[in-house]
């Protein structure tokens, strides 16, 4: 090691070269859950939880280390950063508090109850088995409190707003009750409203299945291609519950096809893929630094909800998509026709399944979810208790009851794997991709004639410029009001749902 003085230059750069390294290590764990999710063997599960679990605490390890303390002291004295040097610094120091605030054991602990419930839960809901993934399940939220309460005492804030935190940077339950409010206040009567109407038009019968899966993988590639994936730098591959995860050079997105339905299946990879521009847009001098990564969830939600329900459900996409399916699939007739296809992926109903839900009631998943997770948090529902409640809030909001335990509480991954604070992040990106696309349409004219003919660069162009290439360099809420000249407003989303869904009835 050099004996030059540590001048806070030489401080911020050490502190980015430690910080890639760190960086390289989370890298190496996302490809081995991709793995787990995809391909490996159910009796690799135990190692893979080892391996994951060493992966996060040599990780933490290196970002708790205390001779980073030396180092943010003397970086901060510099005088000579620029504005991204200065927020990737801004954006070390954040993920350092959220480390420093959790001891490794806990990280350790927290890890393996995760990866050993989300393999449970894989089969439990396949089985409709809530009280065989329960003790797994319990043992998981009793380390996520932990956590919770390790960083809400660093942080200065509740438990549930520490692990909000952690997807949403500066995210807070109050602000979350403020819109949410506004959403339980309008959006069950639009639900009303825009089926009401929907109920009165002339429906045209869909395209009968089966609709086979590689003819379907087929379909998708394609719509992927037109959206601007680079198969050189990703792929698609099934797995239990669509996602999507990687870094910039290597993104990789899954999906689950229903023969039913080829839409299905269309729709939830269009909805990965809008994730994965995000990440292939984000600025590449930024890599492997916090600056450079995606800026919270809110935003990554938002770039996929604005493919997947703002750009792709539009008419001039549906257009050309019609033309494509029926090529792929050799369809002939008024079932076939871009009528069809936009009545069907318009159709708003009272659906059971959060990930197959319509943009009209889908918020109001979110919401219930939002609400639930809270209440465990916060002691008040105990999880023995959450199938019940889980089911009331499902009739309450949407006027439909689960059946059973695999389409009501089992039917997302994210609280067997830990994820509590994340679904609030759903909802407030489907806000803003309205927002940013009644923006980005305003501004380029061009997008919605380059949807018309299958091309996605004038809008990729427009989020490049005013999401993407901005990674994490300044909060969620600042780009938004950036991109669109306003702070984020709900009623952007309700006037986007009366236009589109009553104004043309």
């Amino acid at each position: 090691m050099s004996n030059a003085p540590l001048t806070p230059r030489r401080a911020y750069q050490d502190l980015e070269r430690r910080f890639a390294r760190m960086n390289l290590v989370r890298d190496a764990a996302t490809f081995l859950e991709w793995d787990a999710a995809t391909c490996m063997p159910e009796g690799g599960a135990d190692a893979r939880a080892d391996q994951l679990a060493t992966l996060r605490v040599v990780r933490h390890e290196l970002l708790t280390d205390p001779a980073l303390g030396e180092l943010f002291g003397r970086a901060s004295e510099a005088a000579d950063l620029d504005p991204w040097e200065q927020a990737n610094l801004r954006e070390m120091r954040r993920e350092r508090v959220h480390a420093t605030a959790v001891p490794a054991a806990l990280v350790e602990a927290r890890s393996q109850a995760s990866s050993a419930c989300e393999m449970r839960w894989r089969t439990a809901r396949r089985k409709n088995d809530f009280a065989g993934l329960l003790p797994l399940f319990e043992e998981v939220l009793k380390l996520t409190r932990e956590v919770a309460a390790a960083k809400s005492e660093a942080l200065g804030v509740t438990p549930y707003d520490a692990l909000v935190d952690e997807w949403e940077p500066g995210g807070r339950a109050e602000d979350i009750d403020r819109v949410f409010a506004q959403i339980e206040d309008f959006q069950p009567r639009l639900v009303d409203r825009v089926i009401e109407s929907q109920g009165r038009a002339v429906r045209i019968e869909p395209p009968m299945g089966p609709f086979a899966a590689d003819r379907q993988r087929a379909l998708a590639e394609r719509v992927m291609r037109a959206l601007g994936f680079d198969f050189e730098h990703g792929r698609l591959d099934l797995s239990a519950h669509p996602f999507c995860v990687g870094v910039p050079e290597d993104v990789r997105i899954t999906t689950r096809w229903d023969e039913s339905d080829f839409t299905n299946g269309l729709f939830g990879v269009i909805h990965e893929t809008g994730h994965a521009m995000y990440e292939r847009g984000l600025p590449a001098r930024w890599r492997k630094q916090p600056v450079g990564q995606a800026r919270g969830m809110s935003t990554h939600e938002s770039q996929s909800l604005l493919f997947e329900m703002q750009a792709t459900r539009s008419p001039e996409f549906v257009g050309w998509l019609a033309g494509v399916a029926r090529e792929t699939f050799g369809g002939e007739g008024p079932a076939w026709s871009a009528a069809a296809l936009l009545q069907r992926v318009q159709r708003v109903e009272r659906s059971l399944i959060r990930i197959d839900a319509d943009e009209v009631t889908y918020p109001l998943h979110v919401v219930l979810r939002y609400r639930l997770e809270r209440a465990m948090i916060g002691g008040e529902l105990r999880l023995r208790e959450l199938p019940g409640a889980f089911a009331d809030g499902m009739q309450r909001l949407l006027g439909v009851r689960p059946p059973d335990d695999r389409d009501g509480c089992l039917q997302d991954i994210h609280w067997p794997s830990g994820l509590f604070g994340y679904f609030p992040t759903y909802t407030l990106g489907a806000l803003t991709a309205a927002q940013l696309y009644a923006s980005a349409v305003k501004a380029e004219p061009d997008i919605p004639r380059g949807l018309a003919r299958g091309d996605a660069r004038p809008l990729l162009g427009w989020l490049g410029q005013h999401v993407h290439g901005l990674g994490a360099s300044i909060p969620p809420g600042e780009i938004v009001r950036r991109a669109t000249g306003a702070p984020l407003d709900p009623q952007v989303f309700r006037r986007h749902i009366e236009r589109r869904y009553l104004d043309a009835a």
